[in-house]
C-alpha cells in the first residue's frame, strides 16, 4: 500500500506456521491471502468475491458458505468463511458411524481493511476502503476430494498422493 495507491488488487499465495496439530489443523498450511482497496469496496464485494470463487473452484452453482463474526486484528468487521463439508462423522457413544454427515469447516478468515491499516498504508479511508482474506488451500483441496484429515496430504503415502495426479 505505501507503494501502490488504489486501485489495489493483490493475490498472494504462501506458506503459514502455527502451534496446531488436528485432523483439520496442520503447524504448517498453505494460504491464499487477497487484498482489495479501492473507491466503495465493502462487505458484499468480499462475500461475493468468494462465493463466485467457490462456485467456479467446485464447478457447481449451489454452494452452501457461512460467514461468521470473529476478530482478526487488521480487519473491522471480521468474519470466518465456513463451507458445507461431508465427511464421516462419529454417531454416537456406540461407535458407529454416520455416513454423509454435513458439518461446517472453515476456509478463510477474512474482512474489512480497518481504516487505520489504510491510513498506515498512507491511503485515506475516507475515500477508500478494502477487504482482505486468507483462505486456507488445504483446507479446500479437503473438502473438493472429499478428504477427512489434513494430515494425509503431509504423511508422503503414495497411494494417497496418486489419485490427485
Amino acid at each position: 500500500m505505501q507503494s501502490h495507491k488504489p486501485p489495489i488488487r493483490i493475490i498472494c499465495p504462501g506458506r503459514v506456521y502455527r502451534n496446531d496439530h488436528d485432523a483439520t489443523h496442520s503447524p504448517m498450511f498453505h494460504q491464499i491471502e487477497g487484498l482489495w482497496v479501492d473507491e466503495g469496496i465493502s462487505l458484499a464485494d468480499l462475500k461475493g468475491t468468494v462465493t463466485q470463487f467457490c462456485r467456479a473452484f467446485f464447478e457447481r452453482d449451489e454452494i452452501a458458505i457461512r460467514f461468521r463474526p470473529s476478530y482478526f486484528p487488521f480487519v473491522e468487521p471480521g468474519v470466518e468463511i465456513d463451507m458445507a463439508w461431508s465427511r464421516n462423522e462419529p454417531a454416537g457413544s456406540n461407535g458407529e458411524r454416520k455416513d454423509g454427515a454435513v458439518t461446517y469447516l472453515e476456509i478463510a478468515g477474512a474482512g474489512v481493511v480497518h481504516p487505520e491499516v489504510l491510513r498506515n498504508g498512507g491511503i485515506d479511508p475516507e475515500k477508500y476502503s478494502g477487504f482482505a482474506f486468507g483462505m486456507g488451500i488445504d483446507r479446500i483441496a479437503m473438502i473438493k476430494y472429499g478428504v477427512n484429515d489434513l494430515r494425509l496430504f503431509f504423511e508422503n503415502d503414495l497411494k494417497f498422493l496418486a489419485q490427485f495426479r
